[in-house]
């Protein structure tokens, strides 16, 4: 290991990531390592980490090199692992932007929720392919204090429970997981969504991230909320053969989600890099042992 380690630090809608540039994947990054960078106080600080490497040189991204160059290795901020970040995948194609690897344009990132297609556009927000959602059958509670709403079960390539509210103030402090039932419908933990209307296809938020806590945008958990409003409102694209768009308000920003009769997903926000930095080898070394 190098005696510095290069860094950037990034953002979608304040949803923060530390990115770390790693192309032949040689940098060793444990969950303890993970957890320590994304610690706001005593680390870099934020939700989660993108960690950038060459397809070909990851072990589970090997097989999606031919579509994709680059993999994201997503870790939550407590360092486990996640099999996709919404707007992490935005960010992590404004950093290979800025590292000169692509233009503006479309191009392709593999992630552990499969290859996804980007935009990088002339107006510098980005628009990612998030793919379809998968609707599990079952009913879903989730519960905060002596509250308790339906969920709508919605699957972007991570779990998401969707629960519609009267006020986001219901949601609490989301500080810690919300629970809910019945347990078999999550086994692996699930991204809690509390949802209000604020208008004609006009949605806002707050979310439980699992693995981080409460976050100021989660890309993927958009487009869960957009896809249940959808139904919710008897606008699914599949029946009406109509794209259905819903602007959905984050604590950090706005993103527009549009899903097409085909139950493809597009997500359109902003990306930004805020810094640059080097990280002390040494430091990271003592979390990796």
């Amino acid at each position: 290991m190098s005696t510095r380690i290069a860094f950037l630090k990034g953002h979608g809608t304040e949803n923060d990531f530390v990115i770390v540039p790693d192309p032949q994947n040689v940098i060793d990054l444990p969950p303890s390592a993970v957890a320590a960078l994304c610690d706001r106080r005593a680390g870099i600080g934020g939700d989660g980490l993108l960690h950038v490497v060459r397809s070909a040189a990851h072990p589970e991204a090997k097989g999606m090199a031919a579509e994709a160059e680059w993999f994201m290795d997503y870790r939550n901020g407590d360092g486990s692992i996640a099999e996709m970040c919404g707007n992490g995948v935005r960010v992590f194609a404004r950093y290979l932007q800025r590292a000169g690897h692509v233009g503006e344009g479309d191009l392709t990132v593999a992630t552990r929720g499969g290859v996804k297609t980007v935009h990088i556009a002339k107006d510098r927000d980005v628009s990612v392919g998030m793919g379809k959602a998968r609707l599990p059958e079952g009913d879903v509670t989730v519960s905060v204090g002596e509250h308790s709403w339906p969920a709508r079960n919605v699957n972007m390539g991570n779990p998401h429970a969707v629960a519609f509210v009267a006020d986001l103030a219901h949601a609490g402090d989301l500080y810690s997981p919300p629970p809910f039932s019945p347990a078999s419908a999550y086994p692996d933990g699930v991204n809690v969504e509390f949802v209000v209307d604020r208008g004609p296809r006009h949605v806002a938020l707050r979310v439980h991230e699992r693995g981080s806590g409460e976050t100021r945008s989660c890309g993927t958990g958009a487009c869960a909320v957009a896809v249940a409003a959808a139904r919710r409102d008897g606008a699914d694209p599949a029946a009406t053969g109509v794209p259905a768009t819903y602007t959905v308000d984050v604590p950090g920003g706005t993103l527009v989600i549009t899903e097409r009769p085909d139950g493809e997903i597009e997500m359109t926000g902003p990306a930004v890099i805020v810094a640059e930095g080097e990280i002390d080898a040494e430091w990271l070394e003592t979390y990796a042992r």
